[in-house]
Formats: structure tokens, sequence, C-alpha cells
């Protein structure tokens, strides 16, 4: 996964999500310690997206601790000229599968909660989402990322084998 300089983008206008907030507790002598994990996803609709889990005592805490390890694990999504993405993929992570799919202009984004928040904060305007395997938000989520993150662009395609990118797209 490649991830990108965050100095190249502008902070302020990054959004936020909260995909998930769990209580997890650990059994000790004294007694159970209770805290807060957070998903957050974060994006500028601009084609940078990036995914962060948070913990601490405090719900607030641990949603500010995503955000931070969401800028630190930014990503770049090519997409095309009507805002979809430039081929189909499936990201695999843990038991997680998701299939990206790409759409025409006015489809819309076609996809589930943790798959959408990914999509739209990404800037995709136009895309068709189905995940398989295992509904675990934290999980489809990552496999999410994990099927943007390996996107190319046709002109990568073409310079990798050597070609025009008229001869990758038609032939």
């Amino acid at each position: 996964m490649k991830y990108i300089d965050r100095n190249s983008i502008d902070m302020e206008t990054l959004e936020e999500k909260v995909v998930t907030i769990k209580r997890v507790t650990k059994v000790v002598k004294g007694g159970r310690n209770m805290r807060f994990t957070a998903l957050v996803v974060v994006g500028d609709g601009n084609g940078h997206v990036g995914v962060g889990l948070g913990k601490a005592t405090e719900v607030p805490e641990a949603i500010r601790k995503g955000k931070e390890d969401a800028i630190k694990h930014l990503i770049y999504v090519p997409r095309d000229d009507n805002s979809s993405i430039t081929h189909d993929f499936i990201g695999k992570f843990g038991g997680a599968q998701v299939l990206v799919k790409r759409a025409p202009g006015g489809t819309g984004v076609i996809a589930g909660g943790p798959a959408r928040n990914v999509c739209e904060l990404a800037g995709i305007r136009n895309i068709r989402t189905k995940s398989l395997g295992s509904n675990n938000k934290q999980n489809v989520v990552l496999a999410t990322i994990n099927a943007l993150s390996q996107l190319k662009t046709p002109e990568e395609v073409a310079a990798n084998r050597g070609k025009s990118v008229e001869e990758v797209t038609n032939g």
C-alpha cells in the first residue's frame, strides 16, 4: 500500500466520519477496565482517503486519536472522468472481501454502510460495491481501502506494459 505525502493536501478540507464506536473491556485483578475504540474514515472528496483506529478511556479522545491515525494513512484513489474508479477489483482484509465495480455516470454510490463511507469521502460519485464474506465493519472498511489503493490508471498500466494508452483501453 502506497501512502501519500500529507504536506501535499490541505488538512482543513478533510472531512471525518465515525464508522463504529465499540466499548471494550479488560478484566483485571481489581475489576474491569472499560475503554472505547473508534474507527474513523477521513477524506477530502478529491481522491484522498484514509482510515484509522483510536483507543482511549473516553469516546471523544478515541475519535480524535482515530482521526490522527487516519491522516497518517492517507492514500490516493485514481478516478476516471465520470467520478468512478478506473477498473473493477476485489479488496481483501481478514475474512472480508469487497468487490468494487466501476459504474457509468448517474449510477450513484451503491454500497453498504462501511464501504459507502470510504467511497463518499474519497470523492467517488459512481460506483457499485458488494461485500463478500465477513460483515465485520472494521474489516469491510479495510478491505475497501485495500481495493481502492491497488487501482491503477490506464497510463500506469500502459507504461508497465510498454504500450500506448489506446492499445491498453481498446485492446
